[in-house]
């Protein structure tokens, strides 16, 4: 593994030899698209601000814990210390481009993660030394599965005390069943950190004590005593890489001991695979470990050729259309990000994956189905923009001006449309009620909620039908507590808002059957129609399904979108206590039509109100979120921590011990955990700290479930 020095042709936009007779920035194979993905305060904002300075793109270090980071651009990003918002931005590495988006940690933002690995090539998923594998490092794992990313691992805070190469490794593979395969070990550990040994060309690199520590690590000789250790990890490395990689395996059984090249080779095609995920350390505060990150990212992550071509399905016929990363194919692009700017107005951040856009073109909107001109396009970096005349395969920039477009949309060429797969989104836990404080801040509020809305796909607008207030819909009360404070400093609006409440939710726990049967007189006119429903439950988190295909002589079938509209209608208000109903399955079973009398009036009702039938015969309940709490505190405070778990109704899965710190694994309702920070610090003295994200729902207790309905 090269260490690159910080040179001219690493800085700035782009090195000579990289701009090609087209236009292109870089050449495809030269280029890298990945992500910078962790659990809160793993560091991987430092990590992102450490590859852009060692490889030129900045020419002083931001800090976060002093609010000088250039990706955590946001006033309320500086202030807390945390990211908020994915950012990107590009640098130059050994004359590779690479495109980085530095995604949030905090469980509250994690669509942001979501969107952003959906359109990546590679990501680089970071592990604190100390907390190994920590609860959103595995919800972002997850996501990352879910897209089929490879990775990279860095274990990030080497020098911390308590940090432990080994114990982190067991982590990842335990916890998360990751192929980890270290490419590099640590030289020491805590205090002593001073380098690392790569085992690929088995070499070690450390800092010069006599630079700055800004210098590049030098390569120097493997310490006597790790040497063995160092021989008995390569051989691992060189036999896991053998198990994954066909073609290194035959090379393995001839000679054990793999050159380097055939070890990178042999890597660099099961990491693209996804069954090995080569693992790297060291300490982005002290910036130690980066450039042979970078050297990592060059040579393991794939380019937009090294990919699977991108499907989609044609917007008419529904047929499956593949577009390989190519500019002369028919453009398609996915918009996964809508953020508004106060100097350019309105940017929707696009992945290009074939053909280019150009300023100019007219690119069609498969959804809205409207042709739509290219006025500007971008390149981002953090707040900064770069306008540039086109975008090529491959690339991440942005479009300004488009006011119809949402995050999610194809943008392709008209006459050969392509849709896209979107973004799956997660559900709201939490609500709170936001009013104006004067009628003539009314339509600047709407104006703001709309716009955030639009950024923003985890939140949600709707209105409570009882009190008639306007209720938000986030994440968690992080997410809500960001969205006040931006519509006050961005849009100028102060606004009234209640405290946090629970988003719950209906389901049944038996299969029940129903029939109505509608017959009335509506001005004049009889309305007839008769839907028969059955109702039974599905497993938690399946959400809902309405299924069935009565016969022509029961429902024909010009009626059969209302009846379903109907049953959607009744499925979003519940039966008990209008909250909407989930993990259900609906089945029409038949029905009964009069010719002259039947309406659409009569179908709909029929079904609504056959299904609010059924599922009152069902045993309906209402559902409560569960938070997945992961708690770190000293020895001295675990038996009080435990005692406050239990008593919020929690359940404490796990308590693992490393040194003198625990780490308690449990899972609690969130109605139960509001104010939980102040309470923790209270119980520990600042000593501890938690983080939780979303675990499901579940079933109400019945005394707390009729507590709720009376009040």
């Amino acid at each position: 593994m090269m260490v690159s020095q910080k040179g001219k042709k690493t800085k700035g936009t782009q090195p000579s030899g990289h701009r090609e007779s087209a236009g292109r920035r870089c050449a495809l194979d030269r280029l890298r698209n990945i992500g910078i993905i962790a659990h809160i305060d793993a560091g991987k904002t430092t990590v992102t601000e450490r590859i852009l300075f060692f490889s030129g793109r900045v020419h002083r270090m931001g800090e976060v814990h002093q609010g000088t980071a250039v990706m955590d651009w946001m006033a309320q990003e500086k202030e807390r210390g945390i990211t908020i918002t994915s950012a990107a931005t590009t640098c130059f590495w050994t004359e590779r481009q690479i495109n980085i988006i530095d995604t949030p940690g905090h469980v509250d933002f994690t669509m942001e993660v979501e969107r952003a690995l959906r359109v990546l090539d590679g990501a680089v998923g970071v592990f604190c030394g100390v907390g190994g594998v920590q609860s959103q490092s595995e919800t972002v794992w997850r996501q990352a599965d879910r897209y089929h990313v490879p990775r990279l691992v860095f274990i990030n805070k080497m020098d911390r005390v308590g940090a432990d190469f080994d114990a982190v490794v067991t982590d990842i593979r335990e916890r998360l069943g990751a192929a980890a395969v270290p490419v590099q070990m640590p030289i020491g550990s805590e205090n002593a950190f001073s380098g690392v040994v790569d085992l690929v060309e088995m070499r070690a690199f450390q800092r010069d004590s006599d630079k700055a520590d800004t210098a590049p690590m030098v390569a120097a000789p493997i310490p006597e005593s790790i040497a063995v250790a160092a021989e008995r990890a390569r051989a691992a490395l060189c036999e896991r890489v053998a198990e994954a990689d066909e073609a290194t395996t035959d090379a393995y059984l001839l000679n054990p001991d793999l050159t380097p090249d055939q070890v990178r080779a042999g890597l660099r095609r099961a990491t693209i695979a996804g069954r090995l995920f080569p693992l790297l350390c060291g300490s982005a505060l002290r910036n130690m470990g980066i450039q042979p990150l970078l050297d990592a990212v060059v040579a393991y992550l794939p380019s937009p050729l090294e990919v699977p071509r991108v499907r989609g399905h044609h917007p008419r016929d529904g047929e499956i259309v593949e577009r390989a990363a190519d500019d002369f194919e028919p453009t398609s692009a996915l918009a996964f990000k809508i953020m508004s700017d106060p100097y350019v107005g309105r940017l929707a951040f696009l992945r290009v994956y074939s053909g280019q856009v150009k300023k100019g073109q007219n690119l069609y909107n498969p959804r809205t189905r409207k042709r739509t001109r290219v006025t500007r396009l971008l390149l981002l970096h953090a707040d900064a923009r770069e306008e540039v005349d086109t975008l090529y395969a491959g690339e991440i920039g942005a479009v300004a001006g488009m006011h119809e477009i949402g995050t999610g949309d194809t943008l392709c060429a008209e006459n050969q449309p392509v849709v896209l797969e979107k973004i799956s989104f997660p559900q709201n836990v939490i609500a709170m009620a936001i009013e104006p404080r004067t009628q003539a801040d009314r339509d600047r509020l709407i104006e703001a909620l709309e716009s955030l809305t639009a950024e923003d796909p985890s939140l949600k607008l709707f209105s409570d039908a009882e009190t008639g207030q306007t209720l938000i819909g986030g994440m968690g009360e992080l997410h809500l507590e960001i969205v006040r404070d931006r519509i006050e400093r961005e849009f100028n609006v102060v606004a009234n808002v209640g405290k946090p409440m629970v988003s719950y939710r209906e389901t049944i726990t038996r299969p029940a059957k129903a029939s109505h049967v509608f017959d009335r007189v509506i001005g004049g006119q009889r309305h007839f129609a008769r839907v028969d429903v059955e109702v039974s439950p599905l497993e938690r988190g399946a959400g809902v399904a309405v299924t069935g295909k009565p016969a022509e002589t029961d429902i024909p079938a010009g009626f059969r979108d209302v009846v379903e509209h109907g049953i959607r209608d009744q499925l979003a208000t519940g039966c008990l206590a209008n909250y909407a109903v989930t993990d259900v399955a609906v089945k029409i079973v038949g029905g009964e039509f009069d010719t002259d009398n039947s309406s659409d009036i009569a179908f709909r009702t029929a079904a609504t109100l056959a299904v609010r039938e059924a599922l009152q015969q069902a045993a309906p309940r209402i559902l409560e979120p569960w938070m997945l709490l992961e708690v770190v505190t000293p020895e001295e405070h675990l038996g009080d921590i435990l005692g406050d778990i239990n008593s919020r109704r929690g359940s404490v899965r796990e308590v693992v011990t490393r040194g003198s710190t625990q780490f308690v694994r449990a899972s609690a309702p969130l109605a139960a955990l509001f104010g939980y920070a102040t309470a923790i610090r209270s119980l520990s003295r600042g000593r501890a700290a938690y983080t939780m994200e979303p675990g499901g729902f579940e079933i109400m207790p019945s005394d707390l479930q009729e507590q709720l309905m009376q009040g």
